[in-house]
């Protein structure tokens, strides 16, 4: 027989940032230990709201199935001697089990015949184990700091009030939290503010929405919110742009949702619209409201969590709170265009970048030559670029910033295009920043990428050259991120730059005596920033064996290396891959064995095997029609060429005896194995994509 469990622990108003992970979790938790006690049972749905956790199981077992016991003791062998007399040890294990040695059975296992006791082990009924199994998943989740309340001993993330435990529908005898378990529930705070009795799991939504007002699937609430915005934006005219973290935000905030549509004075867009956006979502959880051309209107929705009676007192209270935000933000605008970015570079001689590393002054200083060598590298605006660098920070200065710490870039952007800033210099204020997370979108401007690469080399350098680079899980500059960015930059924006290098022109921007690690940090950084290349592949569904093939030529241009990494991607892909990194793994190992460097000369007159003659025609036009595509870096096209040497390369390990006792024949046909081998190593070692063995 099976029962629906349903459980719901009411609570003070939980942190809606975390909601979403705390009602997910508890499920799998739940999940977890009907798995460990063996309860078979159905689907299992999660429910939250601001003041409640809830699951629910359906056809959850009533019992669990009986099984059966072995415990395994000596083997027959030394169980008894050769009278047949039970040993100690046969007697010790028989009397521990409470049984005699020939109520003991006899078993094969691996490791032969043993006495073993086998008994029944009743299963447990399924009500008598949900209250610790509710206990242990509300112990596991996720709660960096637990709280107290009262006088009570019991911690959680907030005071709870109520449980609710039902097995079908019978209350289940338990305690959880100092809480005893009833079929009673909360309705919504204003609507219904009293005690709710549950007749059942399946009766649990229902009873909640009508009478209780409360809306308990968190994924319906969110849809309900989500369209209601979007219907009140429609009304005027307009679209809400709804960002799905905010979303999940308001949704942790209500339990019945009603969406509003307020107003702010049009003379508020002359503010830059990132800070008005900042304002309403941050600070008021609005959704901000755009016209058909993405252009801001003075509208914003709100999402109440009661259904007034007088909806426009709740709007002009809405209304009244917002006003003064974006009056600070005006504000905060028209002073901060007083001062130039220019004149604000001398503030952040007081900012500390890293108490070893100087200020974010000496940095800026150090970006607007490393910006300047880039640009020069690649063909770039040098002035540009330096201009940008010496700027990119002074709006960590600014009010706006000070008040809207997301403005960082935004700001300066708008700044820069105050002070008469050249357009690119302007942009890269907020391109310095891309990408900030991973597939985010990348700098449109040269200038903006040229910041954005000297910024997190120049991080990089400085922070691997204190000695302190990542260690687990603390990575407190954001280095694998910073990593991950200059990559991306330099393979996506098909910039060819050597990382060595860059690195180097990094280092030697900073004090000798400030880096500890002077001699050594340009090749531990490289070394750190190609294995997230590295990660960056396997993410993508490249084998690491294709990464460590490349890798193994000790590159560092990062678009030399992604170019190759693809073309080895591909050559993996075809049938005659895997002969083909055999044999290059044979020749590696025939070679490596030598004692001096391997010959390379081949006299076309020492041939004497038909095979070994044909594999020399055969690499004679294969480097012939790979030349011109190597040259070209068309390593895709260069090794798919190379398969068709498969066959004659077979035939001739099949055919020929490399190691002859002939010197010269002997040498002449490592010299052939060495070209083969040297054909492919052009673009990376594939014996690495060989199966170990």
């Amino acid at each position: 027989m099976a029962q629906d469990f349903l459980v719901e622990l009411g609570t003070e108003e939980l942190p809606p940032k975390a909601l979403s992970t705390l009602m997910q979790a508890f499920a799998d938790g739940i999940e977890q230990s009907l798995k460990d006690a063996e309860l078979a049972y159905g689907e299992i749905k999660a429910f939250a709201s601001p003041r409640r956790l809830a699951v629910a199981v359906s056809d959850l077992a009533e019992q669990q199935q009986d099984k059966q016991i072995e415990k395994h003791g000596p083997a027959v062998a030394a169980a008894f001697d050769k009278d047949g007399k039970p040993s100690k040890a046969a007697e010790g294990f028989a009397r521990g089990n409470g049984v005699t040695v020939d109520q003991l059975a006899r078993v094969q296992t691996d490791k032969g015949e043993r006495l073993a006791f086998i008994s029944e082990q009743k299963g447990e009924s399924t009500e008598k184990l949900l209250g610790d199994i509710v206990s242990k998943a509300l112990a596991q989740l996720p709660i960096p700091k637990r709280m107290r309340w009262g006088a009570r001993k019991e911690e959680f993330v907030r005071p709870v009030h109520w449980l609710l435990m039902l097995f079908g529908n019978k209350v289940v005898d338990a305690e959880v939290l100092g809480l005893k378990a009833d079929n009673t529930t909360r309705g919504h705070r204003f609507h219904y503010n009293r005690e709710l009795t549950v007749a059942s799991a399946s009766d649990y939504v229902q009873q909640l929405r009508e009478p209780g007002f409360v809306v308990a699937d968190f994924a319906e609430r969110r849809e309900i919110i989500r369209e209601q915005v979007q219907a009140e934006a429609n009304n005027v005219n307009g679209e809400a742009v709804i960002d799905d973290a905010l979303l999940d935000e308001v949704t942790a905030l209500v339990e019945w949702p009603v969406a509003l549509t307020g107003r702010f004075e049009k003379r508020f867009l002359e503010v830059p619209a990132e800070a008005l956006i900042s304002s309403m979502k941050e600070h008021q959880k609005y959704f901000h409201v755009v016209d058909e051309d993405g252009q801001l209107m003075p509208f914003f929705v709100t999402v109440a969590n009661i259904e007034s009676t007088d909806a426009k007192q709740v709007l002009e209270g809405n209304e009244r709170v917002i006003r003064p935000r974006l009056s600070d933000a005006a504000f905060f605008f028209e002073t901060d265009k007083k001062t130039s970015l220019e004149a604000r570079r001398e503030k952040l001689k007081s900012i500390v970048f890293q108490q070893k590393l100087g200020t974010v002054f000496d940095k800026t200083e150090r970006l607007a030559k490393l910006a300047a060598a880039i640009a020069e590298k690649i063909g770039g605006d040098s002035a540009l670029a330096q201009r940008a660098a010496q700027l990119c920070k002074s709006d960590l200065v600014t009010e706006m910033v000070f008040e809207f710490a997301d403005m960082q870039g935004i700001a300066g952007y708008y700044y820069a295009e105050n002070d008469g800033e050249p357009l690119d210099v302007a942009k890269a204020m907020y391109e310095q920043y891309m990408p900030k997370f991973a597939g985010d979108e990348l700098p449109q401007t040269g200038t903006g990428t040229i910041v954005a690469l000297a910024d997190r080399i120049d991080t990089l350098v400085g922070i691997f050259g204190i000695g302190q680079p990542p260690s687990g899980s603390r990575d407190p500059f954001a280095l694998r991120r910073a990593s991950l960015g200059v990559l991306r930059l330099l393979v996506e924006k098909n910039i060819d730059l050597d990382l060595r290098e860059l690195l180097t022109l990094a280092r030697d921007g900073y004090p000798r005596t400030a880096l500890a690690e002077h001699d050594n940090v340009v090749e531990q950084t490289l070394a750190y920033m190609l294995e997230r290349f590295r990660a960056r592949y396997e993410d993508a569904g490249i084998k690491a064996e294709v990464f460590l093939a490349v890798s193994a030529r000790k590159l560092s241009r990062p678009l030399d290396i992604d170019n190759r990494v693809k073309a080895v991607h591909s050559f993996s892909q075809l049938p005659e891959a895997e002969a083909l990194a055999a044999a290059n793994k044979r020749v590696s190992n025939i070679l490596t064995k030598l004692e001096g460097p391997a010959p390379t000369q081949v006299e076309q007159a020492l041939l004497q095997e038909d095979a070994e003659k044909a594999l020399y025609l055969a690499l004679k036009d294969a480097q012939d029609a790979v030349a011109p595509l190597y040259a070209e870096a068309r390593f895709e096209e260069g090794l798919a060429g190379l398969s068709g040497l498969r066959e004659t390369v077979d035939n001739f390990f099949d055919g020929v005896m490399v190691m002859a006792d002939d010197e010269q024949l002997r040498n002449n046909r490592l010299a052939l194995l060495a070209q083969l081998r040297g054909l492919f190593l052009e673009v990376a070692d594939i014996s690495q994509l060989a199966p170990a063995k």
